[in-house]
């Protein structure tokens, strides 16, 4: 049984203030832990006491970063940069999004330290859902914002009598799934409201899968009348782009590209990691938009495949105070499977939380990392 909890703040970009809730804390109440350890500051950058965090019977304390790091399990939403995954001490849990699918190079690092890792991310249920997910959240403020970008770059948006608004989704998984219902709503129900109002035609949405961009003729003939191109994928093989900088260019000049799958470039891996949409810059919460001008493109990129960009590595944490509230409370059984089983966790048998939670440790994706 793991006694120990450590809760590093989040050390990424100015824009990232997400750290977990004081609900979490009163969870954590039931279990007979002897330290609780919040690195200095914790929650203040979302307006939250240090007072807000104590709690009745337990053991509650603020330390320094490498005090945070240091527990038997340590919850950090984002995975921690390489300078402080070297604090984490060997046999430590690390519950986190880790991405192990498109990072590779986590697992190996993980493992070699000796250190667990749990991927919130690999975190499924029995018929292979995500259970620490906030993708409607990834979806909508997605689409709010490629919209927001598409109302200033094309004349017509808001037009009385204009012609729908075509958008093309690529992937209908359950990122994909969000983002059609999102985009017929314009990624908000005011600006739809708004639109309907003065006699705009609307959106017509058109899902697609994998395969069928491999057909180039008829994705030209599509991008070529596309408002707003969204990458919604989950690739299994993130070598190869799906739409690429040449092809691009097909795309009318006011288009706007949303990409939500924030899948990582990785030049030093083998092969090298891409993006679907090859070339695009990839945002974060300090910067999420990317104009064709903007410098991030890299020259590689000629200016004909460039359009406006809205990327972000963590759309859900536009929304921050809304985002932890979600993510505390689908963490409770998995940090419950945690403590009460460590590594011991069932592949077949005993509790749902706890065999999804298994199938998040590094340890099952060993094989295709090395």
């Amino acid at each position: 049984m793991l006694a120990t909890i450590g809760f590093p703040c989040s050390r990424h970009e100015r824009g990232e203030v997400r750290e977990f809730l004081p609900t979490l804390i009163d969870f954590l109440t039931q279990f007979p832990l002897t330290a609780v350890v919040l690195e200095d500051g914790y929650g203040a950058r979302m307006g939250l006491s240090a007072d807000a965090y104590q709690r009745p019977g337990v053991p509650v304390r603020f330390g320094t970063r490498e005090e945070a790091f240091g527990q038997q399990l340590v919850v950090t939403l984002r995975c921690p940069p390489a300078d402080d995954l070297r604090a984490l001490k060997r046999g430590a849990f690390l519950l986190s999004m880790l991405h192990f699918p498109t990072r590779p190079s986590r697992v190996t690092a993980l493992e070699a330290a000796g250190v667990i890792g749990v991927a919130m991310d690999q975190i499924v249920d029995d018929l292979g859902r995500r259970l620490v997910e906030s993708l409607e959240a990834v979806a909508t403020n997605g689409i709010r914002v490629g919209m927001e970008q598409l109302a200033h770059t094309w004349p017509e948006f808001a037009r009385p009598g204009r012609r729908p608004l075509q958008v093309v989704v690529l992937g209908a998984g359950a990122v994909g799934g969000w983002a059609v219902r999102a985009a017929v709503r314009y990624g908000a129900e005011d600006v739809r409201r708004s639109l309907r109002t003065v006699g705009a035609h609307g959106v017509a949405v058109t899902a697609l899968d994998v395969e069928a961009c491999e057909d180039e003729s008829f994705v030209d003939r599509l991008l070529s009348h596309t408002d707003l191109l969204v990458d919604a994928t989950a690739r299994v093989d993130a070598s190869r782009p799906i739409i690429s900088t040449a092809r691009l260019a097909r795309l009318p000049a006011h288009a706007v590209l949303v990409d939500l799958a924030v899948d990582p470039v990785d030049r030093h891996h083998a092969p090298p990691l891409v993006k679907a949409l090859e070339g695009i810059p990839q945002g974060n919460l300090d910067q999420f938009v990317f104009t064709r001008e903007d410098p991030a493109w890299g020259a590689a990129v000629p200016l004909a495949s460039r359009r406006t960009v809205a990327s972000c590595y963590s759309w859900p944490g536009i929304q921050p105070r809304a985002c932890m509230e979600v993510y505390g409370k689908q963490l409770e059984p998995i940090v419950r499977a945690l403590i009460t089983r460590g590594a011991d966790l069932p592949v077949v048998g005993g509790v749902w939380a706890e065999r999804a939670t298994g199938r998040g440790l590094h340890r099952r994706w060993l094989e295709g990392a090395r």
